[in-house]
């Protein structure tokens, strides 16, 4: 991890939104992250990837020598963490007692326990808590699982981004990575504290067979045609 340049603002309460969310969920590999961050720097918007907060508390626990399936220590580790708002290149961050996860986030063996991290209801109420403080400074893209669906159901803008499992399989082994999407799949879907799922008024695009500039541009089309239209030419 390295030392946060700075603090935009410690995390506190879940108040309204004072800015535009696009929020933009879908299982693993199903692109919404290339998706998400070219869709941002399209608007001039900040863009904030959820994903990314709960495998830096999972690198953090593997890294202070916690067992992940140990619901005991993982909250412990919690409950001794702050938490801080980051902005770093246009892109919101979570800082953990002053410091941002770098690359190390995207080891394997973070793979292998994220979805159990993010299954304890207790990190999701502080990672809820973190990402409802980034749209009180700006507007936001957000992408994750349960952006539309629970951390800000009321948003107009929302986006489903889904492939088939055997693409998805592909690009993971594309990216020189093993974890098995059935497996993240199903723990994704099926836990109790925010499962993943398609919020009701969600746009669903499937990028299976889509390239990023066809997904981005159906997002931008459809975000025009509800008036969020800033844009620098994708």
């Amino acid at each position: 991890m390295t030392t946060a340049s700075h603090n935009e603002s410690a995390v506190g309460g879940t108040a309204e939104a004072r800015h535009r969310v696009i929020a933009i969920d879908g299982p693993a590999a199903s692109g919404k992250s290339t998706v998400a961050r070219r869709v941002a720097e399209s608007l001039g918007f900040l863009y904030v990837n959820s994903g990314a907060m709960y495998r830096a508390i999972t690198w953090q626990a593997l890294d202070q020598g916690a067992d992940c399936s140990d619901r005991d220590a993982v909250l412990a580790l919690l409950e001794s963490t702050e938490f801080t708002c980051e902005e770093s290149d246009g892109a919101g961050v979570i800082g953990l007692n002053g410091a941002v996860a770098g690359d190390e986030v995207h080891g394997a063996e973070v793979n292998a326990n994220v979805s159990r991290i993010a299954a304890y209801p207790e990190v999701r109420d502080r990672i809820f808590e973190v990402l409802q403080a980034f749209p009180k400074k700006a507007d936001v893209v957000m992408e994750g699982r349960d952006i539309g669906s629970v951390v800000f159901p009321d948003t107009p803008y929302k986006f489903y981004i889904d492939a088939s499992p055997e693409i998805r399989e592909a690009r993971r082994r594309a990216q020189g990575l093993e974890d098995s999407i059935a497996d993240r799949d199903r723990q994704d879907s099926t836990r109790k504290a925010a499962p993943l799922m398609i919020a009701d008024d969600a746009e669903v695009i499937d990028s299976s067979h889509l390239g990023v500039d066809d997904v981005v541009t159906a997002v931008r089309e459809r975000l025009a045609a509800k008036g969020v239209d800033e844009a620098k030419s994708v």
